[in-house]
């Protein structure tokens, strides 16, 4: 039996996406995350996911807090499937967590999702009493030039970022 192209290979790795009926979670629900291989593991390269549209529940008002996720990352050999990762963000709508609560669950999620090279989750919140919030997760593996990396960002994050990437 031929061994299966990566198109094939990619196409049995994840379920979600191109399936008929897709099922929306209301709560929290990391279990929906899927991943592929990476194809190209001995490269380091970004990867830019923007989620503009946003939305969980501030835990005090029960009131919706809208804004922006930046998830930057260098993978290694697993790559998030970005269907399942909308699925997952989607899953926050009904969650009542605090910004950098959100933020970091997802860093978290996502790290022991990938066990990427390098990770990062910037929220940019939209503004409620005129007070916008911008918390970021980062993670670098083990890797010194990772944690360079992890370490120049930190320093060196734009304070009003407008878009970051």
């Amino acid at each position: 039996m031929p061994k299966p192209s990566y198109k094939e290979k990619r196409a049995q790795e994840v379920t979600q996406l191109g399936s008929e009926h897709t099922e929306y979670k209301y709560e929290y629900a990391p279990e929906v995350l899927e991943t592929f291989e990476n194809v190209h593991p001995e490269m380091d390269y970004w990867v830019t996911l923007n989620a503009d549209e946003f939305t969980s529940l501030c835990p005090k008002t029960n009131q919706p807090d809208f804004g922006t996720l930046i998830i930057n990352y260098i993978p290694n050999i697993k790559m998030v499937e970005s269907k399942s990762l909308k699925l997952y963000l989607f899953s926050f709508m009904n969650s009542g967590e605090f910004h950098e609560d959100v933020v970091n669950k997802i860093g978290k999620d996502l790290v022991k999702l990938m066990e990427p090279k390098y990770l990062e989750v910037i929220g940019l919140f939209y503004p409620r009493g005129n007070i916008s919030i911008h918390p970021t997760f980062s993670y670098a593996n083990e890797e010194e030039k990772y944690k360079t990396i992890e370490n120049y960002r930190f320093l060196n994050r734009n304070l009003n970022p407008q878009r970051v990437g």
